[in-house]
């Protein structure tokens, strides 16, 4: 029979008194607790189009979420670009024109903040389905108040596709889909 040296004993009872702990879980719930926090922060600002309180959008069952776009609102006194006003409302109605020049001249000003978007879009599609990039043509999106009369919607939307907007959109209350 061998002898053990007195370092190999030594070792062998300081490496039995030792035991293992268990796993550490601070730092796990550090992490968890800022991934929550970031979630509920950024979850919170997901809408797109956040409608003032002048204006009291229709209801509607829609299927998709409005995308960043050009805006622009109607409201029963102005018309307003990106919240800049453009155009009395009154004066709207009362043009025998069907395109409002001045509709048009400040959508012309902000088309190279809607080519931009629809630019970043088209690449986060192009991407996503890993194919190469399509040509998205600029948007706007419009915020009408329900009591706006139709007529004037329609001198608006005409308006702004004489000035290169070609896919035109109209802000509504997502309600819950029926079915």
């Amino acid at each position: 029979m061998k002898r053990e040296s007195r370092r190999m004993k030594r070792m062998a009872r300081s490496h039995k008194r030792k035991k293992t702990s268990g796993m550490n879980l601070t730092s796990l719930m550090d992490v968890f607790t800022i991934l929550v926090f970031f979630l509920l922060t950024n979850t919170s600002s997901n809408e797109a189009l956040e409608p003032p309180k002048v204006i009291t959008l229709p209801d509607s069952v829609v299927e998709a979420k409005p995308r960043e776009t050009v805006t622009l609102m109607v409201t029963d006194r102005e018309i307003l670009v990106e919240a800049k006003p453009v155009i009395a409302t009154e004066e709207v109605i009362n043009s025998e024109e069907t395109i409002i020049q001045a509709i048009k001249d400040a959508m012309i000003l902000e088309m190279d903040k809607a080519i931009t978007i629809a630019q970043i879009e088209q690449q986060e599609i192009a991407e996503e389905a890993e194919e190469a990039p399509e040509q998205l043509p600029p948007e706007v999106n419009i915020l009408a108040d329900r009591t706006i009369p139709f007529s004037l919607l329609k001198k608006v939307m005409s308006s702004c596709t004489d000035a290169g907007y070609t896919k035109v959109s109209l802000a509504v209350i997502q309600k819950a889909s029926q079915g």
